[in-house]
């Protein structure tokens, strides 16, 4: 297949994991617009009802505000007895393990690459292989933990022509779909921005799919695309936050606009200065009102999950 990546991660053609959508050999587009109806009707018709959310998705265009929603949600959660998986999957912005207060990095994902690992030697990867991954499976260097929260990153594109970042979804993907969450444990991931994650099919192994909105046009029309491929993937839970929001009057033209595109809104996080300077800073975001406007939305989440 080249460098076709196929949405069923069916290494060639009638492999076992190839539902023969066409998608592959796909040369107009007429015909993708075919293969992709047929993958998103497997999907839907093969995904299992959800009873508790596990894994949970993060995205929406760049600057609208994602890592600042994940670590929100993620220090909420963790005050109400969750364990959090954080997994940091944007190769561009650095800051967000800042954000929760670590002072460094943990080990990048993407070592496991031997393209990536440098001068080391080549790193074992042996544990990314098995069916199923425990959090104890995971070498201690490529994990940061802070009383009941693991912090991960994939990895940082840092220099020219380091090649694409297709090998680095693929790490994500398995980690994804692997990872076993236990009862009171949930996974956040800091998505990259934009839609291409979902046409690597990133996302096919999370349960719920939140889309961060800002007011701006981008933003809105790049929601109804997420919830569309979201929806493509089987994927039940899927909604809007609306993050920097000035007023009501905005808060209620965002929710008109939205209800346009058929994109459910499922909480608000108004505009709030402590995050902008936390975020120019490179600080820990402590508590603010966003953090009271996260309460409510998680409330809605768990209440969801029950």
């Amino acid at each position: 297949m080249g460098l076709f990546h196929c949405p069923m991660g069916a290494p060639f053609y009638d492999d076992e994991a190839c539902i023969d959508c066409g998608m592959c050999s796909a040369t107009t587009k007429e015909e993708m617009v075919e293969a992709s109806k047929k993958i998103r009707a497997y999907l839907r018709s093969h995904t299992e009802k959800m009873e508790a959310i596990r894994k949970i998705a993060v995205t929406g265009k760049g600057g609208v505000g994602k890592s600042i929603v994940v670590t929100l949600l993620a220090n909420v959660l963790k005050r109400r007895g969750y364990r959090i998986f954080i997994l940091d999957t944007d190769e561009s912005n650095p800051g967000l393990y800042r954000m929760f207060g670590f002072d460094k990095e943990p080990k990048p994902l993407m070592t496991l690459l031997s393209r990536f690992s440098l001068s080391e030697p080549e790193p074992s990867n042996e544990w990314l292989k098995r069916e199923q991954i425990t959090s104890q499976d995971i070498p201690s260097e490529y994990i940061l933990d802070l009383e009941g929260l693991k912090f991960l990153t994939v990895g940082k594109i840092v220099d020219p022509f380091q090649g694409c970042a297709c090998s680095m979804a693929d790490i994500t993907r398995n980690l994804v779909a692997k990872l076993v969450v236990m009862d009171k444990e949930l996974m956040l991931v800091d998505t990259e921005a934009g839609i291409e994650s979902f046409g690597r099919g990133v996302e096919r192994s999370v349960d719920t799919v939140l889309i961060v909105v800002e007011p701006s046009f981008e933003s809105l029309a790049l929601a109804e695309k997420i919830a569309y491929m979201a929806e493509g993937m089987g994927i039940g839970r899927v909604g809007a936050i609306l993050n920097k929001v000035s007023s009501e009057q905005v808060r209620q033209k965002m929710i008109e606009e939205l209800s346009k595109k058929n994109v459910k809104p499922i909480g608000t996080v108004y505009f709030d200065t402590h995050l902008s300077e936390a975020g120019f800073e490179g600080t820990a975001l402590g508590d603010s009102k966003a953090t009271l406007d996260m309460e409510l939305i998680a409330d809605l989440l768990l209440k969801d999950s029950k």
